[in-house]
């Protein structure tokens, strides 16, 4: 079979009624290539004066990686960094040793009413890399490189596919695409990374003639090019790389190869030592809960 795991991922309330779906981490699966963390949030239209901002929360040994649908974020970090997020680019913010940020409505949103529909994902970093300095990069839309052939249309958001190589810099090998099908099309994806998933946002698609279901994450076997076929017009996502290098421990928003580097994470955030977002007194509290020895690779998000 070519789909060796579907995921079907839970819903997961990020507070004020923001659902999202999220597909990794799984008891099934923690990681596919470098990517550990999978939400698909929306579409959900925001209403006037209803807030669904992310306070000021940290991070380590990991990138952020976020791509928007629709709507609009505005990002700001303990860096000074201050990006609003639009439909198309691609946000990586490298926490490495430690970085702070927000997600927030940008001001000409908050009493409008909008759709915000999009992704969010986290990359391990590899052990070598995990104490690097933390970084934010804004790749915009149409820095993005585009394939088009027939019915298809291919964006490489990262990594190299179909001729193609997008600006984004990574510490591992990475693949990311955004990929629309036109009703009754077809195309061929070859076998791009070592470990491989699509995640189909909507639409209907068979996958070397097996149906896959929208908001279904399916992770694909190795070493062979599979046939997509699009029933309907379809939205796909890629996400792989290579395999990450060891087992990483998962806490709230920390990630380390290393149990004792990530809960003293925990603890300098506790204790208030991390850089903060310039102007933002707003923070997300620590869990309460640590996790034990035996849920060393348990996550508590």
């Amino acid at each position: 079979m070519t789909i060796q795991l579907k995921l079907k991922g839970h819903e997961k309330n990020l507070g004020a009624g923001f659902l999202v779906t999220r597909l990794l981490p799984s008891a099934q699966l923690q990681s596919i290539g470098p990517f550990v963390f999978f939400d698909h949030f929306g579409p959900l239209m925001i209403q006037p004066g209803a807030s669904h901002d992310v306070r000021p929360h940290p991070h380590i040994g990991l990138a952020t990686v976020t791509y928007l649908f629709d709507g609009a974020v505005l990002h700001r970090d303990s860096l000074g960094s201050v990006q609003r997020i639009e439909p198309g680019a691609i946000n990586w913010m490298t926490a490495g040793r430690g970085i702070v940020h927000s997600e927030r409505a940008p001001d000409d949103l908050k009493e409008k009413a909008y759709l915000q529909h999009g992704l969010q994902l986290w990359a391990a970093l590899p052990a070598a890399h995990e104490e690097t300095a933390p970084e934010f990069t804004h790749t915009p839309a149409a820095s993005i490189p585009v394939m088009s052939q027939g019915g298809f249309e291919v964006r490489v958001l990262i990594g190299e596919a179909f001729g193609k190589a997008s600006p984004v810099k990574t510490f591992s090998k990475t693949v990311y695409l955004d990929i629309t099908l036109a009703a009754g099309s077809h195309m061929e994806l070859p076998p791009l990374a070592d470990e491989l998933a699509l995640y189909l946002v909507d639409g209907q698609l068979q996958v070397d003639g097996e149906v896959l279901a929208a908001r279904t994450l399916a992770v694909l076997m190795p070493g062979a090019p599979i046939l997509i076929s699009a029933s309907t017009a379809a939205r796909l996502m890629v996400i792989g790389g290579d395999k990450l290098g060891g087992p990483h421990f998962i806490w709230w928003n920390f990630v380390s190869s290393r149990r004792e580097r990530m809960l003293q994470a925990g603890d300098d955030w506790a204790a208030r030592k991390m850089d903060q977002v310039a102007g933002d007194a707003e923070f997300i509290p620590l869990p309460e809960r640590r996790p034990q020895p035996a849920e060393a690779h348990a996550p508590d998000l």
